[in-house]
């Protein structure tokens, strides 16, 4: 059957030997390559190809065992190979339009397509993978480009355009300047075949280090100028590093932390400069430091592309939403006419991935956005808090000729994962990356260790992980680590490493590599989010229809039945790190447990789990038990289940992430998706004068309509919303939390060994009830065993652990001296060994060494 689709690209060159063809091929058909330097190839009236093509001639094999396992993908396809008389051919075919095409053996044309070449690229190119790329040179300027199906770059500096060389065997084309080059902006000018056309892209540089405002034109600077250093830069004392396990994170959106701070200078609300003044945003957070908390984890701060970086460019919604009733939809209508212009964006739509966004910055043009990125995370050191960035190496904002795009311009399909038919795949929302590939994986790595050195960042949370391979997850934890503070000024051994392990898309279940999911990063040390706490302690999942499925911390303790048995055992596994091997009460491992039909337990150990139960994605903790308790629930108690919830992550062996404000009982007004909903829905109120959300209206449109009849009566009912006894409340059970969770070692017990000989839960069961118990004998000098009783029920609850009858055990001290009358109330009766919590509490108890 005639095929002949040149809009399509279904054949894949794997190496300069092999192209993989779908379908079977013929011993009666001829193959080749057809490549054009003027991509101008076409058919013409008799259905042949025209235009001034060359071939490359190919003939019909099979692919090997390797290439099967290297492209799992492509396992069925047929092989063409190489002519190896034309093998010289291979690098200017590389540089045209490509098409392979099969005729028959009178010549008559039965199919051709276009061709995806990343394989190829890595193969021919592979010394790239160790050349000089981006700005470079101390005191001469050297700027490097990896474009090797270029037919030629030029550089433009600001108005001048100069010839840049190409070096063969990398595919890198470099030019060297003059010092005067420093402080000008310029981009490259790339003549390249793209979508079958012959095309002079103006593009930035891949690894730009600063940039224009909006992020058209990259900016030549050196990073270790003494100009784009705050005070104490080089000298830049940092926090004590912690293990990954005892690490306690707080995830904060940098405009949010001050765009409705009015203790802020207005000229410096939701900017980085507002880490390095005295607000209450950094009262709040120097005072969780002092509590304990370790890290803030910064939501994207790379040069993003949904903001106008300039104000005079943005437009904010012109509604006094503050008067409009707490149901209405005109709040979200408002916030939607301006969305694409305003000041907000999460940010997940990445421009330059080795610069700070500009929007964040007080002037955006150039350097200056480097200067105060760097003084932020001194401010944030010197509050006692390391600093981790969101990173998302998953996706572009843009692909192809498209605005926005970079990498595509520049080496035009390759950078990006194509499906079988060659279109981008978009999996991830938008157009996906292709780290899998060797100079994109190099990308990834290079840019993880720039900010590393360049900007002393402690962690790195990967945004949709599982569309990574693993191997190349591995590759940035070994940069990092060899990383010292004597040659580089960080110790990259103490740098965090976590993300998403999620499996969907065309990468599913190793389709294409080893992912770097859940299951598949156990051993490494790298750190995935456990949804198996999450969805047991709150209830449902987030894409539930019905938003009002309860769990073990909102109400499901008082219908008990089979779901909260297994939600519970869930929670217990969670509280041991998630671990694969850890033999529960009922006698099964971790990963005998069921979860959606996988393994419950996958990692090996507690660092590689991050435990939580809300995020910036989907609803606040606050929102999630607003929908799920019942509604006559008294604020009171709504506060105490809060604490609850949080309580099943920070008294965890786990890695414990918190979403920014959940511990002030932050709303986002039922938003479940808030990433371009404005600074009104996403509004972080450090004065509990002005609330914590709730009642803003009815959450955006765009994805919360369905949930509205639900949503509705809730924001219109006036006791939902928690006045400052309430939020104050909340904040001190939290830090009640944050200072017993680092008052002991065996809240991080580091290993699968010393969990299991040490963590049990040695109670009867009881519905709604967990029991753990912590045996510290030998790694506390103050306490044998801490006893943590989890009462998610409306009655007091008794607990006897036979061991501990006729021993002194006493009230964490802690929990003694806290300013919530209602725990205090627990006992412990030593003739029996029982415990006595109240209602809706969780009670910590010590046993003195």
């Amino acid at each position: 059957m005639l095929s002949l689709d040149l809009s399509k690209s279904t054949a894949h060159w794997l190496d300069r030997a092999t192209v993989a063809w779908r379908g079977e091929t013929s011993p009666s058909s001829r193959y080749a390559l057809v490549y054009s330097p003027k991509a101008d190839i076409a058919y013409d009236d008799t259905g042949d190809l025209t235009g001034d093509i060359h071939l490359i001639r190919l003939s019909p094999g099979a692919l090997t065992d390797a290439q099967r396992a290297a492209w799992p993908h492509l396992r069925d396809y047929s092989a063409l190979i190489v002519d190896p008389r034309d093998a010289g051919l291979v690098k200017d075919a590389l540089r045209s339009q490509l098409v392979a095409a099969e005729w028959d053996l009178s010549g008559g044309l039965l199919a051709a397509t276009g061709v995806q070449f990343p394989g190829v690229l890595d193969d021919v190119y592979a010394a790239a993978l160790s050349s000089e790329l981006g700005p470079a040179g101390r005191v001469l300027p050297r700027l490097s480009v990896w474009a090797p199906t270029a037919r030629k770059v030029e550089l433009r500096l600001n108005d001048r355009v100069l010839p840049m060389r190409r070096d063969d065997s990398t595919g890198v084309w470099s030019v060297t300047g003059p010092p005067t080059w420093y402080g000008r902006y310029y981009t490259y000018l790339v003549t390249v075949v793209a979508g079958g056309v012959l095309v002079t892209n103006e593009v930035p540089d891949p690894y730009s280090l600063s940039v224009s405002a909006g992020g058209r034109r990259s900016h030549l600077v050196r990073l270790n100028a003494s100009a784009l250093k705050p005070p104490g830069w080089d000298k830049l004392a940092k926090p004590a590093a912690v293990r990954q396990d005892r690490a306690i994170i707080y995830e904060l959106h940098v405009r949010d932390f001050s765009a409705s701070d009015s203790s802020v200078p207005a000229a410096e609300r939701g900017t980085y400069k507002a880490f390095t003044g005295d607000g209450a945003g950094m009262e709040a957070l120097r005072g969780l430091a002092a509590d304990g908390l370790t890290h803030v984890h910064l939501l994207p701060v790379f040069d993003f592309a949904t903001v106008p970086e300039r104000r005079s460019d943005r437009a904010e919604p012109a509604y006094d939403f503050a008067t409009m009733p707490a149901d209405s939809e005109e709040q979200q209508a408002g916030v939607a006419a301006t969305a694409a212009t305003d000041s907000f964006n999460w940010g997940y739509d990445p421009l330059h991935y080795a610069v700070p966004e500009g929007s964040y910055a007080t002037d955006p043009e150039g350097s200056a956005r480097i200067r105060e990125f760097r003084a932020m995370v001194r401010a944030l050191n010197k509050a006692g808090l390391r600093v981790i960035m969101d990173v998302v190496y998953n996706h572009t904002h843009a692909a192809g000729q498209g605005e926005g795009s970079v990498l595509d311009r520049v080496v035009p399909g390759y950078y990006h994962r194509l499906l079988a038919d060659g279109t981008v795949a978009d999996s991830t929302c938008c157009a996906n990356t292709a780290p899998e590939h060797a100079m994109m994986g190099r990308l990834v790595v290079d840019s993880v260790v720039t900010w590393a050195k360049a900007y002393k960042i402690d962690g790195f949370r990967f945004d949709l992980m599982g569309h990574h391979p693993k191997a190349g997850m591995l590759a940035v934890r070994q940069a990092l680590d060899a990383l010292t503070l004597a040659r580089d000024g960080v110790d990259g051994k103490t740098i965090l490493l976590y993300g998403e392990g999620w499996n969907f898309g065309e990468v599913a279940c190793d389709a294409r590599f080893v992912q770097a999911t859940q299951g598949n990063l156990a051993g490494t040390g790298i750190g995935t989010f456990n949804d198996r706490l999450r969805d047991a302690v709150r209830g449902g999942g987030p894409f539930d229809a019905d938003p009002g499925i309860r769990g073990f911390g909102s109400g499901l303790a008082d219908t008990p039945g089979a779901r909260l048995a297994d939600g519970e055992e869930l929670i217990m596994l969670g509280l041991t790190g998630n671990l694969k091997d850890y033999v529960l009460p009922s006698g099964e491992k971790g990963s005998e447990i069921s979860y959606n039909g996988s393994p419950a337990g996958y990692a090996d150990s507690p660092g590689e789990t991050v435990n939580y139960v809300d995020a910036h994605d989907n609803e606040t903790l606050y929102d999630a038990l607003a929908y799920k308790l019942p509604r006559d629930t008294p604020m009171a108690d709504r506060v105490r289940m809060q604490a609850l919830s949080l309580a099943t992550v920070m008294l965890s062996q786990s890695t414990a992430f918190l979403h920014a404000g959940t511990e002030r009982l932050r709303s986002k007004s039922l938003d479940r998706n808030s990433y371009d909903s404005g600074d009104w829905f996403n509004r972080l109120l450090w004065d509990c004068a002005q609330g914590n959300g709730f009642g803003a209206g009815l959450p955006p449109r765009r994805d919360n309509e369905s949930k509205w009849p639900y949503a509705r009566p809730l924001l219109a009912d006036p006791a939902l919303k928690p006045d400052c006894a309430a939020i104050n409340t909340a904040r001190d059970r939290f830090g009640d939390l944050l200072r017993v969770r680092t008052s002991s070692p065996v809240f991080g017990l580091g290993s699968l060994s010393e969990i299991q000989n040490r963590l049990t839960f040695p109670a009867t069961r009881v519905p709604g009830v967990i029991t753990m118990h912590l045996d510290a004998t030998g790694i506390d000098p103050r306490w044998k065993s801490i006893t943590v009783i989890f009462n998610a029920t409306s009655q007091t609850a008794r607990q006897t652990v036979a061991a501990l009858a006729e021993a002194t055990v006493t009230l964490h001290p802690v929990q003694a001296a806290s300013t919530d009358p209602i725990v205090r109330q627990s006992t412990f009766d030593g003739a029996t060994g029982t415990f006595t919590v109240p209602a809706r509490t969780v009670a910590v108890f010590v046993r003195p060494a």
